[in-house]
């Protein structure tokens, strides 16, 4: 069972709005916050229990202690590690709930959305990781934003939604008070089709755009009926997938999408082209979510 929530943390403004985000999300959902700063080589043991913070660069400690401060109720821990980033920050967070990342920082987090720390952590943590980019809905405190919460997008493919995806988009709109719109990208639509009947194509294509519309709704269905609180959206659209979800991301409080785990041992973990491109150009807060 989870019992945390893990951020990676090393005292710059875009960690500082990932601790944030981490904060909230543990704070919801009666976690722990577990903050880990990733040292290059060896950590003696002795500085690994860092409850007093003499240890931590100052920035860290001032982010920890502000979240301390503005949610007395929330457990708060922090401590070094050693390794390389990507894979310390997924091993640490092999048990948690969901491990956060900022989208930029200093050294190891450098150029996270260009392909370093956070890429890789998201190809192989072993559950969902969340990247937060600094100046979206996570930079604004641990209160969060006073305005209602954009909606949750999260992006679907085949005529079976994966459940794994789904269970986690439902229970953050859920937790957040967000509406939940579920979108897929389907060209199947575009035409030029052949009718006996002389139906033009526009027709045509908005007949079967309907149609998968209603089919990805009745999929939903358990889904809605184990969380009825939470308002439901669907839309089919033509655009490429990338395209689709970073156009939504504008206006989402949470992006969701899937990472298949490799079917073959010899295949290592790896993102696929679509959420690569939404984690370069997403507009806010993306979590990538492993599913069989």
């Amino acid at each position: 069972m989870s019992h945390s929530v893990v951020v990676g943390i090393d005292g710059s403004s875009e960690s500082a709005a990932a601790a944030e985000w981490a904060a909230r999300e543990a704070h919801r959902n009666g976690l722990a916050l577990r903050m880990v700063l990733v040292a290059g080589g060896e950590v003696d043991a002795l500085d690994r229990d860092l409850g007093g913070g003499s240890a931590l660069p100052g920035p860290v400690v001032a982010i920890r202690d502000r979240i301390a401060a503005e949610l007395p109720g929330l457990e708060v821990s922090c401590e070094t590690v050693p390794g390389n980033p990507a894979y310390a920050l997924a091993a640490t967070a092999r048990r948690a709930a969901v491990l956060v990342l900022g989208s930029r920082g200093l050294g190891g987090f450098a150029d996270l959305l260009v392909g370093s720390v956070g890429l890789r952590a998201a190809a192989h943590a072993h559950g969902p990781v969340v990247l937060v980019r600094a100046g979206s809905d996570a930079g604004t405190g641990t209160a969060g934003p006073a305005a209602e919460p954009g909606p949750v997008v999260v992006g679907v493919e085949g005529d079976r939604p994966c459940d794994a995806v789904l269970a986690f988009a439902f229970r953050h709109a859920a937790g957040t008070g967000a509406a939940l719109k579920v979108m897929e990208s389907r060209d199947t639509f575009r035409g030029p089709y052949t009718t006996a009947a002389p139906v033009e194509q526009r027709e045509i294509g908005e007949s079967l755009a309907v149609a998968e519309q209603v089919r990805l709704q009745d999929a939903l269905t358990r889904w809605q009926d184990e969380f009825p609180e939470v308002r439901t959206e669907v839309e089919v659209c033509a655009w490429s997938a990338s395209r689709m979800l970073v156009e939504a991301s504008r206006t989402a409080s949470l992006t969701v999408l899937g990472r298949r785990a490799p079917r073959h041992p010899v295949v290592g973990p790896r993102l696929g082209p679509v959420a690569q491109s939404v984690l370069h150009h997403a507009h806010g807060p993306v979590a990538v979510v492993p599913h069989d």
